[in-house]
């Protein structure tokens, strides 16, 4: 990410610092729906990030031809929430608990996904307008700067989907099925319960909610072929680092791997993919189960 401002170098503090904590959101919302699904659901999946650029054009088409931004970031989610349960209802429930299996069939959906893309849009990069009202810039009080108010928007969205999923997944009766349908599913289904009809909502939102990230994304940055090995790498890592299944590790990782990310890339360039990666050996190393993640 580029340094809005630039100069000296506690301005390029303050916006390294900013430009973490707002990326930490994006990544947050792009991880969320992989901690649904890889998560809680156990399912390896590989084609998250090409769900998050396939997301990204098609919010990025219809905001072009409606010149309405959230009409784009809605087609993108509603898409991606279709095909993703299509792919698992069709492809991934049957083997759901085999793992090499999933993973295989996930990464062969990714690079047909991919070529299709590549075919449909070409090898160019994309960017979706700001929206008009949400275009403006904040500023920073006690210097003579400002930030943009879209990455700060980006940042709320990502609280208020964590705090959303966290009441829904741990203080709800449904969020109480989902984790024990996972732990047990023999025994849930005993008692009467449509352990898969659970599955495939839990897979619809985690689609819907990586169709949102890809809608948002596709505003924040730039996208396109490649893009989709990035953010599936990024999620990954947050996934990992932040533990499965734990919304607040998932913050947690996103945090880390969004502010430490950007203080590499501004400080030490060379090495930032070092220290990004070196975090996530550690965390397996010593703490394999993430943050707060619970051991299996």
């Amino acid at each position: 990410m580029e340094y809005p401002g630039g100069g000296v170098s506690m301005t390029q503090f303050i916006f390294t610092f900013l430009n973490g904590i707002t990326l930490a959101g994006l990544y947050f919302l792009v991880a969320s729906g992989l901690t649904l699904i890889f998560g809680l659901m156990r399912v390896i999946n590989l084609a998250h990030g090409a769900f998050y650029l396939l997301a990204g054009y098609v919010s990025w088409t219809i905001a072009d031809k409606t010149d309405n931004w959230f009409y784009g970031a809605l087609a993108g989610s509603l898409t991606l929430g279709v095909f993703g349960t299509l792919v698992y209802v069709l492809l991934l429930r049957k083997f759901q608990y085999e793992e090499l299996r999933v993973a295989l069939i996930t990464l062969g959906v990714s690079l047909v996904l991919a070529q299709a893309m590549l075919a449909i849009f070409g090898g160019e990069y994309y960017q979706t307008n700001i929206p008009k009202n949400l275009s403006k810039s904040v500023p920073i009080p006690g210097f003579e700067l400002s930030y943009p108010f879209f990455r700060i928007f980006v940042l709320i969205l990502a609280i208020l989907v964590a705090v959303g999923l966290w009441i829904f997944i741990s203080k709800t009766r449904y969020g109480a099925i989902i984790r024990a349908g996972v732990d047990d599913t023999s025994m849930v289904s005993a008692l009467g319960i449509n352990v898969q009809a659970v599955f495939i909502w839990i897979f619809f939102l985690g689609s819907v909610l990586v169709g949102f990230a890809g809608a948002v994304g596709a505003t924040t940055n730039s996208f396109g072929m490649g893009t989709d090995g990035d953010y599936l790498l990024f999620s990954l890592q947050v996934v990992i680092i932040g533990g499965l299944g734990s919304i607040g590790g998932v913050a947690i990782g996103s945090f880390l791997v969004g502010v430490i990310g950007q203080f590499a890339t501004g400080y030490f360039p060379t090495y930032a993919g070092i220290i990004t990666f070196t975090m996530l050996i550690l965390v397996l190393a010593f703490r394999p189960q993430g943050i707060l993640g619970r051991k299996q």
